[in-house]
């Protein structure tokens, strides 16, 4: 969750700013050169050479695709994990602990390349394109470095990418700096690392430096010339000499990429003068062909071509397409301003803006079938630098691919009818998509996400409540702050479908909170269908893992009709389902009415439930196997009556499974027996198979 116009308190994520002392916690990361190798992880030289022996291995969020079948978007590339790619480079992980670079890769591994060694891919199907996630390490005073990656098919049509980590290591507190020697942001922070208050203490604290570094890795999209059909082996093989010490891939996404998209009847910018060599700014060109089109109620186009754009255009009553988004990029320059913006930007940069709902926003804009790629390195919560943004009702956004902004999309109600379908966001600085402040009936639909800073999809309902609107059917993968989905407040909602994978810190796959000033949840909340992976992350300030899924009550009650229905909770780093209200509010806030039926969980590290709150949950055919500890974590609200926890669970039946600890649900735990046990050891579950 990243504020666009008043800085977020995303860290720490659970705590108010104190000034206390602090539980000791090393980290668990070495530098290299600022690359990050995990402390007690597995490194394999060579092993994906047996697995890439039997075909490509295709795989969903690092799943068997028939694990999460029907869940997730329908996307238009084959991903392929590096670990189980032939490579005489070494695996790196598994490892889950957060600033280091198996935690952030997808699947929880990663195979790291010196110069001279490679990792091949045989493609599953035919292909013309490539996308590379991939992390080098960044220059020593900080600001990132470029390496080249050479690619070649079937040893011949040598291609050399220049891949570069100036969009990636971010380090220290919130909002972060770009600076690995920095010394602490927030000197008056409760940091766990210090055993002390660091102002009152005399010397003062040495930190490690670079201190808490993440955001590691980037990807780089490559059309490979021609079509190779399936079989066709892709090598990416680090160069002699190339300047990073390691260049470390995570994944290779390939897809057979349809021609340009061509529009003859429409306002071509090119006639309004609009450079497609990206040399000279086209942005007041597509602003003329706005304007034109609007008159003569004409679409505009936007042909194949590189347009430099460094400023916001400010789209209504208008359609623009492109000519697809591996044709048609809309790229600029982060632009500082002589003095701040009346919204508290301090820069401007590329993006797509309705007007200001203030100003009656916008209604009727169509964008689809290019990109945005912008040039954002540093998170400024008032910077107004997104992908999309304003106020846009009646309107849809479909097929665009946007990286390198601070958020893809994110929205200023209250507006209403917007539908947000087939798009990729990729490499931001803070959210994916927020519906902020009255978002009405609208929807987020087929939508791929990965390496977000902070929530990959959020409603936020500030001041005036989202209502009515649908997250269905995206991917979420490694979001590396913060939740995959979260929603904040709101009435009548629903979460469907989706597919999230891989969260890193400070939050879960799915959040349910009330904090950020939200409005209260009203109506129903439905969480239906949703399947999590290796989700639940450590938080740090509570020195607690929290659950794949997690309800937060923190400024007010939850007690709105929440329905969790048919969801998977697989390979939970610690509990399935945590229920919270913060320590110093845990008398004044309860959260009640919540349901859980036809659920699945396929491995805990700890519990199936968490319950950290006063108030009561139902559970209807909740199968659980292979849990870590005792099924139900119940520490109310810390009172430790002789009545028994103040949270209660009633069995509605068919609650079967469990782990080494016997049923995760059983007579003896009911309805509010006290079994409060936040640390228990955490045993790593098998790898999630068919039920």
């Amino acid at each position: 969750m990243s504020r666009s116009s008043t800085a977020a308190a995303a860290e720490p994520a659970g705590r108010p700013r104190r000034r206390a002392a602090a539980v000791v916690a090393s980290a668990t990361a070495v530098a290299v050169g600022f690359g990050i190798l995990a402390g007690g992880t597995t490194a394999m030289a060579g092993t994906g050479k047996a697995a890439a022996g039997g075909g490509p291995v295709v795989t969903r969020a690092a799943l068997d695709p028939a694990l999460v079948a029907g869940r997730g978007a329908t996307v238009g590339f084959s991903e392929q994990e590096a670990e189980n790619a032939a490579t005489n480079g070494t695996v790196i992980g598994p490892g889950r602990d957060a600033y280091t670079l198996p935690a952030e890769a997808s699947g929880r591994k990663a195979v790291s390349l010196t110069p001279g060694q490679y990792v091949e891919f045989t493609l599953p199907s035919a292909a013309n394109a490539i996308t590379v996630r991939y992390s080098i390490p960044d220059a020593p005073s900080g600001g990132g470095i470029t390496s080249p990656l050479d690619v070649t098919v079937n040893g011949g049509h040598r291609q050399s990418m220049s891949l570069t980590s100036q969009y990636a290591w971010l380090y220290n507190l919130y909002p972060f700096s770009n600076d690995p020697n920095a010394d602490i942001l927030h000197p008056d922070y409760w940091v766990t690392e210090c055993s002390c208050v660091p102002q009152d203490t005399t010397p003062a604290p040495v930190f490690a430096k670079p201190f808490r570094p993440n955001h590691f890795y980037d990807e780089q999209r490559l059309s490979l010339g021609r079509t190779y059909r399936a079989g066709d082996k892709v090598r990416l093989k680090v160069p002699a000499g190339a300047a990073a010490a390691t260049t470390t891939i995570d994944l290779l996404d390939s897809q057979l990429v349809a021609p340009p998209k061509v529009d003859i009847i429409a306002a071509n910018v090119l006639a309004f003068g609009a450079d497609p060599t990206g040399r000279r700014d086209s942005a007041n060109a597509i602003d003329k062909a706005i304007a034109f089109a609007r008159l003569t109620h004409l679409k505009v186009y936007i042909p194949p071509g590189t347009y430099q754009v460094n400023r916001h255009i400010v789209v209504d009553n208008v359609t623009i397409e492109g000519a697809g988004s591996w044709y048609t990029t809309i790229k600029g320059h982060q632009v500082d301003l002589a003095k701040p913006a009346p919204d508290g930007s301090v820069h401007t940069g590329v993006g797509f803006y309705g007007k200001d709902a203030a100003d009656g926003g916008s209604s009727n804009v169509h964008l689809s079938g290019f990109a945005i790629q912008g040039d954002v390195r540093e998170r400024i919560d008032t910077d107004q630098v997104n992908g999309i943004g304003g106020s846009l009702s009646n309107s849809t956004i479909d097929g665009l691919y946007i990286q390198h902004t601070k958020v893809g999309m994110w929205f200023d109600g209250p507006m209403h009818n917007l539908k947000i379908t087939n798009n990729v966001i990729v490499d931001q600085i803070a959210d994916g998509i927020n519906f902020h402040t009255g978002v009405t009936d609208s929807s987020i639909s087929d939508n791929f996400l990965r390496n977000t800073g902070d929530d990959a999809l959020a409603m936020w309902s500030e001041k005036t409540e989202d209502a009515r609107n649908t997250i269905d059917h995206n991917t979420v993968q490694t979001p590396v702050l913060a939740n995959g989905i979260a929603v904040y407040g709101g009435t009548d909602n629903t979460v469907s479908a989706n597919l999230i994978a891989d969260p890193i810190r400070e939050g879960s796959a799915i959040q349910v909170g009330s904090r950020f000033g939200s409005e209260a949840f009203t109506g129903h909340l439905w969480i239906t269908d949703n399947t999590t992976v290796r989700a639940g992350t450590y938080e740090l300030n509570w020195n607690i893992g929290l659950g794949a899924i997690w309800f937060y009550a923190l400024e007010k009650n939850i007690d709105a009709d929440i329905r969790v229905t048919g969801d998977n909770f697989l390979d939970s780093t610690y509990n399935a389902i945590m229920l919270v209200s913060d320590f110093p509010v845990k008398d004044l806030y309860s959260i009640t009415n919540v349901h859980f039926k036809d659920i699945k969980v396929d491995g805990t590290g700890t519990s199936v439930v968490s319950g950290r709150t006063a108030g009561s949950a139902s559970f209807e055919n909740v199968d659980a196997r292979n849990v870590g500890a005792v099924g139900v974590n119940n520490c109310g609200s810390f009172h430790f009556t002789p009545a028994g926890s103040e949270f209660s669970l009633t069995d509605l039946g068919g609650n079967d499974g469990g782990g080494t600890t016997g049923a995760w649900l059983a007579p003896w735990e009911l309805p509010n027996t006290i079994t409060c046990d936040d640390r228990p050891p955490v045993v790593a579950p098998p790898a999630p198979s068919a039920w």
